[in-house]
């Protein structure tokens, strides 16, 4: 088969790494791609991932069979209709179906109509009415962007001080732009969050486990969320008990109430979950794989990831193939440009990469990427590259990605170096 990866980042470096490895990947194409995907994958750096005409024309010029759509932005545009329209198979939901992640406000309908258990909300447009409903109600509390903000869009509010500034930052002084022109304000939800992904057909779902991001930028879960610091798969929060639960209680009546409402939801779900002694409580849908979280999972698929993506863009899945797994776990560390969430510089030179991926069990993703002069490789984005690594555990995972990072020769990043700690103080380890 002929495929088409789009998007640029890390996620869409793992799926082409993992689509490669299938016997019956033909021809593998990414647009845009960056430095790493194209060690794997001839990439497209003119058709960018929201470029709708240009990804249907390379369709068309390379006899595509499969398209696979990595970031959020084009399926809210619609890209995945316009495919299907010409005939070429996707994974990925219709622009109707991607409200899920394009709007909170049109999530959390959809699990109230579903049933399925999330945090007390209220969505605003006007200002004093939302601060209104901040002082009766006090803090802590969650104020969120209604629409896509890259990841960035959730401010974690402890007092009723910093609740009225986002507020005013989102809905007064447009911070967010057009995303942050409706918010939802939501009580803050105390527990162990974990991601939990789905391949759906549009009536079944199948799990494609867990993993744990980090989202704050600091050590030890301290300051601003950005779009993911680091992973690792399996969640030990996500024992089968409760996997079972998350697809039968949050997952799949949500996909029945989307087919319901007749927007049948095919490709990826990912459930951002709050779980506590209550159970799991559903934070966020996304409505592809998230990054770093892709990466730890693709690493750790066993089976066809082609096989398991086809069957769910033809709504095959009830009778396609179930997802293996390796029993070793998977940590990502995610390097970022000196500034990230903030201001960062662009184009310094990473050195050090063929070193630092011939450690045992590592491989590195790159996110935010590009081609060099002589060969060389440079940053071109806030996160740039995601060091995966396999191990007997967490603890010797997060082992071999640090003696990965060690080999690196780029004084302009920086990464966390407590990622995975949860998991590693449940195996016994330091904290």
């Amino acid at each position: 088969m002929n495929i088409l990866v789009v998007g640029g980042g890390g996620r869409e470096h793992a799926v082409c790494w993992a689509l490669r490895r299938s016997a019956r990947c033909g021809g593998l194409w990414c647009a845009p791609g960056n430095a790493g995907i194209a060690s794997v994958a001839a990439c497209l750096p003119d058709v960018g991932a929201e470029d709708l005409d240009g990804i249907l024309s390379a369709c068309a010029t390379h006899a595509i069979d499969l398209v696979v759509v990595g970031p959020e932005a084009p399926l809210v545009a619609g890209l995945v209709d316009r495919l299907e329209a010409a005939g070429i198979a996707a994974v990925g939901p219709s622009a109707a179906a991607a409200q899920l992640e394009g709007s909170k406000a049109f999530m959390k309908a959809v699990l109230d109509r579903a049933g399925v258990p999330t945090a007390r909300f209220q969505a605003f447009t006007d200002a004093e009415a939302a601060k209104a409903y901040v002082m009766e109600t006090g803090a802590p509390l969650v104020v969120k962007a209604d629409g896509l903000a890259a990841g960035k869009g959730v401010l974690m509010c402890e007092t009723e001080s910093e609740a009225l500034a986002a507020v005013d930052a989102m809905l007064s002084e447009g911070a967010f732009g057009a995303a942050g022109a409706a918010i939802v304000i939501e009580e803050w939800l105390r527990g162990e969050e974990a991601s939990v992904f789905a391949l759906c057909d549009g009536t079944t779902a199948v799990s494609l486990g867990a993993a744990q991001d980090h989202k704050r930028v600091g050590e030890g879960d301290t300051g601003p969320n950005t779009g993911g610091m680091g992973a690792y798969a399996p969640a030990p929060v996500v024992d089968p008990a409760m996997e079972l639960r998350i697809m039968t209680e949050i997952v799949q009546p949500t996909i029945d109430a989307m087919a319901a409402a007749g927007t049948p939801f095919k490709g990826i779900l990912f459930a951002g979950l709050m779980i506590d002694d209550a159970g799991p409580k559903v934070l966020e849908f996304n409505v592809r794989f998230g990054d770093p979280e892709c990466q730890a999972l693709m690493v750790r698929l066993d089976g066809d990831l082609l096989d398991l993506l086809e069957a769910a863009a033809h709504g095959r899945l009830e009778d396609g193939p179930l997802p293996r797994w390796r029993d070793e776990a998977a940590l990502v560390v995610v390097m970022a440009a000196d500034g990230y969430p903030g201001a960062y510089q662009k184009g310094s030179v990473i050195g050090g990469l063929d070193a630092a991926g011939a450690v045992d069990g590592v491989t590195v993703f790159h996110a935010g990427t590009k081609a060099g002069p002589d060969g060389a490789v440079l940053a071109a984005g806030g996160r740039v590259l995601g060091v995966t690594a396999l191990g007997a555990s967490v603890a010797e995972a997060q082992a071999r990605a640090h003696a990965a990072i060690d080999r690196l020769d780029w004084p302009e990043g920086f990464c966390r170096r407590d990622i995975g700690w949860r998991a590693i103080a449940r195996e016994g380890g330091p904290r």
